[in-house]
């Protein structure tokens, strides 16, 4: 038996022996994922015994250095790990900005002391990240941002406006793109974090189509930031900002992979619709429609896994992400456009106990936002366009 025989064997019995039964089903509303924080609230316990029992070992990150909270595994053992936490349909123990997008940043740019005190906290969920990235006039000309740091000796003194701040209210800290220079648009930006109950910050939700409120805005008014908290050269945080936001289209192209355990597109239709004689869902186009979607689906996680590979291995283009985020994006959609019609009227229901508080509705309309967040649907053809096609401008 090999190592890695070795290590995937005893990895589905430690699975097997610490994932609750109830960490085994689909997450079906937003509350069932954990996200971590200071004042984190779960569910059940079972979220929490999940999220420490992995924190413990490491795997709610388990590629990341042992030093730094995660669990030390090589690509392989980390591919292992995943296979088998799908294999049980386990659910992700901890979603985290901090993994998905500050902690890539922090390997890559942060100082010794910068990664001591931010990545262990990250890997065992004790503080929550949200993303200060875009302003009212600066969406995807995203280095146009104003949000200024001016220098006060050993701090910044930070004031502006961020806009569509994910769950920055209920954040612990921020990692936020702020104006340290004039003198050049991209070579002006500096990256910086700081806590968001820091003496001048505060945040109002934005109402969604969908009723609910996952964006917010976020004021700065005269907050005070320690220059330790710089991550990277003061007026190259671009490039800080560029390598993280490809972890994040990486991150939402995620969403196009279907979870592990029952499929909700399926299961509706049959519900609704029924079946034939022949054992078949009894509509034969949406049927077509829905084979049509699985294949596609089945094809970009091959394809995901693939990417995931060649980026361990350092071999992935720069650009792929864009291509990963972009079909990522329209699967996502296309999943709840089909949901909602195999759903027939019942898909309509708003607020009901049996709609789950109109849940599909609700996640259909919110997949709308996903052309917009981490790169307009249009920025990223653009980049596949020139990057990866080599197109003439």
């Amino acid at each position: 038996m090999t190592d890695l025989d070795t290590f995937r064997r005893e990895t589905r019995a430690w699975l097997d022996a610490n994932c609750p039964p109830e960490m085994r089903e689909p997450v079906r509303t937003e509350k069932d994922a954990v996200w971590g924080g200071r004042d984190q609230s779960m569910l059940t316990p079972a979220q929490k015994q999940w999220m420490d029992k992995m924190g413990a070992r490491g795997w709610t990150v388990p590629d990341w250095p042992t030093e730094y909270g995660g669990g030390g595994l090589s690509p392989a053992e980390t591919k292992i790990l995943r296979e088998e936490m799908a294999a049980i349909r386990a659910r992700n123990p901890l979603n985290s900005f901090g993994i998905s997008m500050l902690g890539p940043a922090l390997l890559k740019y942060g100082t010794e002391e910068q990664k001591l005190d931010h990545l262990p906290k990250i890997a065992r969920g004790e503080i929550r990240w949200c993303q200060g990235y875009s302003e009212p006039n600066a969406g995807s000309d995203l280095a146009g941002l104003a949000a200024s740091a001016e220098d006060a000796g050993d701090h910044y003194i930070v004031n502006g406006q961020k806009v569509w701040t994910s769950y920055a209210d209920k954040a612990d800290w921020i990692f936020c793109l702020v104006r340290t220079s004039k003198e050049s648009k991209q070579g002006g930006i500096s990256f910086v974090l700081f806590d968001m109950q820091t003496p001048g910050v505060s945040t109002k939700p934005i109402l969604l189509i969908s009723g609910y409120s996952p964006f917010c805005e976020t004021f700065m008014d005269n907050v005070k930031v320690p220059k330790a908290n710089r991550i990277h050269d003061e007026n190259k945080g671009w490039d800080v900002a560029k390598y993280l936001l490809g972890h994040e289209r990486e991150m939402i192209s995620g969403m196009g992979l279907a979870g592990g355990g029952r499929n909700p597109l399926i299961e509706g239709a049959i519900a609704t619709i029924g079946l034939d004689h022949d054992g078949r869902l009894a509509d034969p186009l949406l049927r077509a429609q829905i084979a049509m979607f699985e294949v596609r689906a089945k094809a970009f996680g091959a394809m995901s896994e693939r990417f995931i590979d060649e980026l361990k291995a350092g071999r992935a283009h720069p650009a792929q992400p864009s291509m990963m985020k972009y079909v990522g994006t329209e699967l996502n959609k296309s999943r709840y456009e089909l949901m909602m019609a195999a759903g027939g009227s019942d898909a309509l229901e708003w607020e009901s106990d049996r709609s789950n508080g109109g849940g599909t509705p609700r996640a259909w309309l919110r997949t709308k936002a996903n052309s917009i967040e981490g790169g307009t649907s249009e920025v990223q053809l653009n980049i596949i366009a020139k990057r990866i096609l080599e197109l003439p401008a």
